[in-house]
């Protein structure tokens, strides 16, 4: 097995997954709630990108815009009808994920009803060249797909660190009932975390599709993923899911290449048992603080 091959293959991986892992981690240590719709948001996000593709542009940064766009829209709608009116009802964690499978089923339907079924391409918006690293080939969507990631995490890491917004987001991660007590509004902040969780997913439908097609339905897998990555992480670790991203990815590689790509999903799973199973509370170790 070439190891340059799998370096560069867990990269890509790890970026794009991570993306979706975060995303999951934030929701839920902020808001409380286990968004199952991020799937759909994966999938419309494509659509939306799809759409500029064929009716505006095939640019890159047109493209990856309006997948980016498409996806923080999603979001929105999603905290509006999953979060703003279920928030301060009993069960809130269930009821907030049924609502948001309800939204992922049923979004899920529509675009069947509005594309069909037949499964759409985009546009190859790093080109077809490709690169020698050692041994190894990599093309320029690979390139592109960690270069974007990475750009989009540091830019979302630096918007939490120095905007108001983010660090009242911060606040809620770490104390949601402390910063809710100091003034931070809960639902403008929800709605902010939703946005972003909802940009990254769409970076990731865009990224992926460069490789996989955009379907009603291609959320559910990327969505499976960004679970067994988040939960291995430990839920609202943002570095336990930069961890967690790296070595899924990495199984991830080394399954494909050595047993085939239809035996990946069974080594992930095994994968998080055994996590799950030595440290309960994820490689983050904050699982166990979830609230009440």
């Amino acid at each position: 097995m070439d190891p340059y091959y799998l370096v560069l293959t867990t990269v890509t991986l790890a970026s794009i997954y991570g993306l979706l892992a975060l995303g999951i981690s934030i929701i839920w240590s902020s808001l409380g709630m286990i968004n199952m719709a991020q799937g759909f948001t994966f999938a419309v996000s494509g659509y939306g990108a799809w759409l500029v593709a064929q009716n505006i542009s095939q640019s890159g940064i047109a493209v990856i815009a309006a997948g980016v766009l498409t996806g923080a829209l999603s979001g929105a709608l999603i905290g509006a009808i999953a979060f703003i009116p279920l928030y301060d009802k009993p069960n809130f964690p269930l009821r907030s994920l049924i609502a948001t499978l309800a939204i992922s089923l049923c979004g899920g339907q529509f675009l069947l009803w509005i594309f069909g079924p037949r499964v759409k391409a985009l546009p190859k918006i790093f080109g077809y060249g490709s690169y020698h690293i050692g041994t190894a080939v990599i093309s320029r969507e690979k390139i592109g797909s960690i270069v974007c990631s990475v750009a989009l995490l540091l830019i979302t890491l630096a918007w939490s660190k120095n905007s108001r917004r983010g660090l009242e987001i911060r606040a809620m991660m770490q104390n949601p009932e402390g910063a809710a007590l100091v003034g931070v509004g809960l639902r403008s902040t929800a709605m902010s975390v939703m946005m972003v969780t909802g940009a990254m997913a769409g970076l990731a439908a865009v990224l992926l599709s460069q490789n996989y097609f955009v379907s009603p339905f291609a959320g559910a897998t990327p969505l499976v993923k960004g679970m067994v990555v988040a939960l291995a992480g430990g839920l609202g670790s943002v570095s336990g899911a930069l961890i967690a991203a790296v070595l899924i990815g990495f199984i991830e590689a080394v399954t494909a290449v050595g047993l085939g790509g239809q035996y990946v999903l069974i080594t992930q799973f095994l994968f998080i048992i055994a996590v799950l199973l030595i440290r309960p509370r994820g490689i983050g170790g904050m699982i166990e603080h979830s609230r009440e």
